[in-house]
């Protein structure tokens, strides 16, 4: 066997299974669906079970959030008996209004940006596995593990939403609630979370080992 050929020699290829949890290599032969690692104890698949069915149901639900999100309010501030409602683009706006650029650009990339792209990215390696895909899975894995770091950022803008609300709550002069949008924003975010993980990226490279 060449250099080459042994350097993109893959788990499953040499007949073993990977341990989720402490990345341990178990002999495929000697490990039944679903038994505990001898290390660790985690459930040991050669495939995570239903991976393109649960993460596509969760891709679905949280596109289905992302637009209300966008249009119903996140906050509705009350003062003096008036009640105004911002949804995340009003606010947006109104940090560019004020100003302040710094903070309105780091919404528009957490609040609007990222989740975008994390569907749109999510999506295409759930299309590229479907249509068996040689197109450079590399560079899908790096794809899948950056959507994969980036998502606890997207709750910065509902972390914004909360502090103000204590904030003004202490000063006691005007009350701000959160609005539907932001509910609907918080499921975008933990679906699209949950999407990630269910996404099991060893199918990228499933495609690659049928042509051998």
């Amino acid at each position: 066997m060449s250099a080459a050929a042994t350097a993109t020699t893959t788990a499953a290829a040499a007949g073993l299974v990977r341990c989720p949890g402490c990345e341990k290599l178990h002999p495929r032969a000697q490990v039944a669906p679903g038994a505990p690692c001898g290390r660790c104890g985690a459930a040991l698949h050669h495939r995570s079970p239903g991976s393109l069915q649960r993460t596509w149901a969760l891709v679905i639900a949280a596109a289905a959030l992302y637009l209300p999100a966008n249009v119903f309010p996140v906050m509705v501030i009350e003062q003096f008996g008036k009640a105004e409602a911002d949804t995340i683009l009003s606010g947006i706006e109104a940090l560019f209004a004020a100003r302040w650029y710094p903070i309105a650009l780091v919404i528009l990339f957490a609040s609007i940006l990222v989740p975008m792209l994390k569907l749109v990215g999510l999506s295409g390696l759930l299309l590229a596995v479907h249509w068996r895909s040689h197109w450079n899975p590399r560079q899908r894995t790096v794809l899948y593990r950056v959507i994969e770091a980036v998502g606890r950022w997207s709750m910065l803008d509902m972390f914004t939403t909360s502090l103000l609300v204590a904030l003004v709550h202490l000063g006691g002069v005007m009350t701000i609630e959160p609005g539907l949008g932001a509910t609907c924003f918080a499921g975008v975010v933990i679906l699209t979370m949950f999407a990630a993980q269910s996404f099991d990226p060893r199918l990228i490279w499933d495609a690659m080992e049928e042509e051998r």
